[in-house]
């Protein structure tokens, strides 16, 4: 028993030893320039499918000069009515421009059923101008009852799924209690809930407000309809000619 474990841990010493002299001649090789084996040479180990700094740098700044001319040919949508889809869209814009992507923005974080906004990419900047323009013009042009929409030039900053700027390097670290920008932070924090809570307070106020107006406006539109129905009857049952008989005023003129 003791010659078999004898001759088992020489077995396993010596693999170790031949293990170790080709690690050793391995690493020699990958570290000359280039080495050839047979007839085949071998160049040093490189990341052939990697793309390199410099190359990498300008796909960044390659995308983010894309994304640039997105933005120049895209507007803003704000006060859209949650009936409005990319065809109303489309059919409102057709008279002066073509769209090519239509992307709704929903806000989650306001617990109210405000009317939704969209960015609109268009074929260029022609087109972009033309269209804000248009509905500048004409605000009722898409439904965004009970107040009329708003276009502007869309922004960097609207656009979720930007990539990020070239060159811009952004630093986090956490502070903690008793660090020379904590209170400073700290305040900025409390700035930020004292904000939050007066938007939320100023869109209820909106919308209580779009309430209102939405509800003097069916007033009219009802008491109009309600006039064109008398006047409808009038005409119908002969009491118009009646009237015009009584006070001597012929129809015909």
């Amino acid at each position: 028993m003791v010659c078999i474990y004898h001759f088992y841990f020489s077995s396993l010493n010596f693999v170790m030893l031949l293990y170790t002299v080709l690690l050793k001649s391995v690493c020699v090789l990958l570290a000359q320039n280039s080495y050839k084996l047979g007839k085949v040479s071998v160049e040093p180990y490189s990341c052939r499918g990697c793309p390199s700094m410099e190359t990498s740098k300008e796909q960044a700044s390659t995308k983010y000069a894309d994304f640039e001319e997105k933005v120049k040919k895209t507007i803003y949508i704000d006060q859209l009515s949650p009936q409005v889809t990319t065809p109303v869209i489309k059919a409102a814009l057709a008279q002066c421009a073509n769209v090519v992507n239509v992307e709704f923005i929903v806000n989650y974080t306001i617990p109210y059923d405000i009317p939704s906004a969209a960015l609109v990419e268009l074929d260029d900047e022609v087109q972009a101008k033309a269209a804000v323009e248009l509905m500048t013009d004409f605000p009722f042009i898409i439904g965004g009852m009970p107040r009329p929409v708003k276009a502007t030039y869309a922004k960097a900053e609207m656009f979720r799924d930007r990539p990020p700027c070239p060159g811009l390097k952004k630093d986090f670290r956490w502070i903690k209690q008793g660090d020379g920008e904590y209170e400073t932070m700290k305040k900025l924090k409390n700035l930020a809930k004292k904000q939050e809570s007066e938007n939320m307070a100023l869109i209820k106020n909106l919308l209580d407000e779009e309430k209102e107006l939405a509800k003097q406006q069916q007033e009219a539109l009802d008491g109009n309809g309600k006039k064109y129905e008398m006047l409808e009857a009038v005409v119908s049952n002969g009491t118009i000619r009646k009237l015009a008989h009584h006070y001597g005023v012929s129809l015909d003129d």
